[in-house]
This record gives C-alpha cells, structure tokens and sequence, in this order.
C-alpha cells in the first residue's frame, strides 16, 4: 500500500469513534415536576432514583433526570411546565397540580403521578385497572381515604373528643372525602371542622381558628403546599398543644403524635419503576394504577406524654414504629 493510502486509512479510522459517538443517541430525560419546595423530599426524590435504578436505569449513566419545583407558589407551574417540556422528556413524573398542567403543556408526553387519593374520582383517569391514554401512576392514600380511618385512631386515643379540626391545603383534593369522614364522625358523636390554608404564611392564623373553635385534636388532610411545612406544622401543633394525626410517618419522627398511611417515599419508587417501565416501550395504558397494600402505624411516646395523653395498650401492638 502507498504511503499516502496508508495515511488516509489511519485518518479514516481515527474518525469512526468520534462518528460513533456523534450518531449515540442522547440518554433519555426523566421529568420529575412537583408544586412543592425541594428541601423536604429529598428521599422522594431519592426512592424516584431507587426505582429508575431497579429497570436498570442510572442518573447520568443512562438517563438524565430533570427535575421542576414550584415552591409552593402555583402560578409558576405553567411556565416550569413549558420549560421542561423543551428538554423533551420520556415521560414525567408529577404530583397533582404539576401534572394538571404538564398535561396542558404536552398532551402526549408519557406521565406517571403520586397522589394520596382516589384518581379516578380526581379525573385524572377513567379506570384503575385500565387508565386508558398517556397517563397512569402510583396512589399512596394519603389523604381523604383514610381519613375515617384516622379519625377512628383518634377516638381511640382520645375517646372523650368532641370537635376535630380538620387541616389542610385550600385547594387540597382531601375535601373529596370529607363526606365519608363526616359520616364517620357522626357515628363516634364528633363535630368536624374543615379548616383550610392558602399559604404557609396562614398556618398561625389557622392553628389560631383551630382554638377558637375549641378542638380537642386535629386531623391533618395535608395537600401539596402544608407538606412542605411538616417542621413548622408540627411545631405549631406542639405549642398549641394539640393532638394531631398525620398522613406520613415523617410528621412523628419530627415530633408529631399519630401517623397513618401507606409509604409515600415508597410510592415515588413505584413511580420510578413506572418511569422506567415506559422507557422500555411499554405504554402508561398498560400500567395499571398502583394502590398500596400495606399501611403503617407510627406513635411518639414522648409528644404523648408531652400532651398527658396515655395511649390504650391495644394502639400500642398496633403500631409498627415507636418513638419512646
């Protein structure tokens, strides 16, 4: 072979890594869209990663994660919504309010939700079993669900109770089981009062009607933004000197009483598992929505004592997490 053959045959050779690269097809993009504030749900975000991770897919690896937070402030969420879109996600996965309004931006684009209620009664789809469309997901029953069922857990605790605040966001999807919550209460002789937050900057003034209208407990509905307050809502609630049941375990290890609920990191790693699923071509029509199958009890020994409430031993074997 002439020398300069030769040469051209190296430089050719020389330029197929770099052409090999140049036509890899770019990682897909994960969106994870929230309304919230960021710094409480690291482990959320953490058990997203979890599941990606168990379809075998690894941040920066093989998939990029993009991640949008509205900081509680809603008005944001279109123009986050339409920022994220141009990073073209796979799919993404959202809370409520972040997916009403991805749903808008791109109606074609894959999602996967959390939410902690019925999905089919918050339109979100049609059927459990057969979600029909681009859109399926994970419910952790964090909300109006189980709400009659914590109000029970509160009667047992404080059988003598006659008024339960109920607290949670203005906009919150809890109110859709308030009925179920109130025929519950009718039967244990309670009056509920529904009192609801727009802002975090509310929570004093709410906590404040939470006495006015002398309730001896309170039944935290939650919702996106009062989520994001766990540290301050349960402070408040310590100063008051109020016994509350929360959705989320995470409220008792800060301090707060009572919790009862499914996992709610857990079913940000269902999420993930979904996300990843999809990435492999399967269609969020053939991913049945996700319902939790077991649900978790946590006590704080110290709050209750803190309160002079002595916790009946029969709530006590019941609980699979206790703070002494």
């Amino acid at each position: 072979m002439r020398r300069r053959e030769f040469i051209a045959v190296l430089s050719g050779a020389a330029a197929w890594p770099l052409a090999a690269r140049a036509q890899q097809p770019a990682m897909p993009v994960v969106g994870l869209f929230r309304s919230t504030t960021a710094a409480p749900f690291t482990r959320v975000v953490e058990e997203l990663r979890r599941g990606l991770s168990e379809q075998g897919f690894i941040e920066g690896r093989n998939v990029v994660l993009e991640q949008r937070w509205a900081n509680n402030q809603l008005d944001r969420l279109p123009a986050l919504a339409a920022d994220l879109v141009r990073q073209k996600p796979a799919v993404i996965v959202a809370n409520t309010p972040a997916l009403q309004v991805a749903r808008t931006a791109s109606p074609t684009t894959p999602m996967v939700f959390v939410v902690g209620d019925d999905p089919v009664k918050m339109g979100l789809v049609t059927s459990l079993n057969r979600p029909e469309g681009n859109v399926t997901g994970v419910t952790f029953f964090g909300g109006s669900l189980l709400g009659a069922k914590r109000l029970e857990l509160l009667h047992e605790l404080i059988p003598k109770m006659a008024v339960v605040a109920i607290l949670m966001d203005r906009d919150s999807v809890f109110e859709i089981g308030l009925p179920d919550i109130e025929a519950a209460a009718r039967v244990l002789g309670v009056k509920i009062v529904p009192i609801k937050v727009a802002s975090d900057h509310d929570l004093d003034a709410a906590f404040d009607r939470i006495i006015g209208a002398k309730s001896d407990a309170v039944l935290f509905g939650g919702g996106p933004m009062l989520r994001s307050q766990l540290k301050q809502v349960v402070a408040l609630a310590s100063r008051h000197a109020i016994p509350t049941i929360y959705e989320l375990r995470d409220y008792v290890e800060a301090g707060g009483l009572l919790s009862y609920a499914a996992s709610f990191p857990g079913a940000y790693r269902q999420a993930g598992i979904y996300a990843g699923l999809i990435l492999k071509g399967v269609k969020p029509s053939e991913l049945p929505v996700l319902q939790p199958t077991t649900f978790e009890m946590a006590i704080n020994l110290r709050t209750a004592k803190a309160l002079g409430l002595d916790v009946p031993p029969t709530l006590l074997a019941r609980a699979d997490e206790v703070i002494e």
